[in-house]
């Protein structure tokens, strides 16, 4: 029990699942709607200073997701480490393509994911372990954007969960705990 807030934040982003048995096997994009909503660790409102009477300010919940969703992904490419076929095509000119997949497997192994503008055409690539279903999307924004939720809030507020709207009509939900 307790209160909750939540901020939406729309992308354009394409992707491909690879190993889809139908049409989502094809390069194509989406229009995703992602929703982040906080709530309050201890089931209280602040108490004081800028955010009194709040679970985290809109604004700052908004800012983090920009940084963390928007700026990274938006209007690029969001791609499956595995899938080689697709991230050859942008290995950068004078690079061999295995050469720049194993320098984009070291980044995701250390991070978790990657993100590049260095490639061929200056294509935006957003590159992740695993294939990028809205499933696999809202748990990875959902790692991303919780340790910001605890610092903006000084730990006041965690992220209770982030939904990846895919179409007007399809979603997925990654809940913590």
């Amino acid at each position: 029990m307790g209160f909750t807030v939540t901020r939406q934040i729309g992308i354009d982003a394409g992707h491909r699942i690879a190993s889809h048995g139908s049409k989502c096997r094809h390069l194509h994009g989406h229009r995703y709607l992602v929703e982040a909503c906080c709530r309050t660790a201890s089931g209280d409102l602040r108490a004081d200073g800028e955010q009194a009477g709040m679970v985290l300010d809109f604004g700052f919940l908004k800012e983090e997701m920009m940084a963390h969703i928007d700026a990274p992904c938006d209007h690029g490419l969001i791609l499956d480490l595995a899938d080689h076929q697709i991230l050859s095509m942008f290995a950068p000119p004078g690079i061999r393509p295995a050469d720049w997949l194993d320098r984009l497997a070291g980044q995701v192994r250390d991070r978790g994911y990657v993100q590049t503008a260095d490639t061929a055409f200056g294509q935006k690539l957003y590159v992740l372990p695993y294939p990028p279903t809205a499933e696999w999307l809202a748990r990875h924004w959902f790692e991303r954007l919780a340790p910001a939720v605890e610092a903006r809030s000084d730990g006041l507020a965690v992220l209770d969960r982030v939904t990846v709207w895919e179409t007007p009509n399809c979603y997925a939900t990654y809940t913590a705990g």
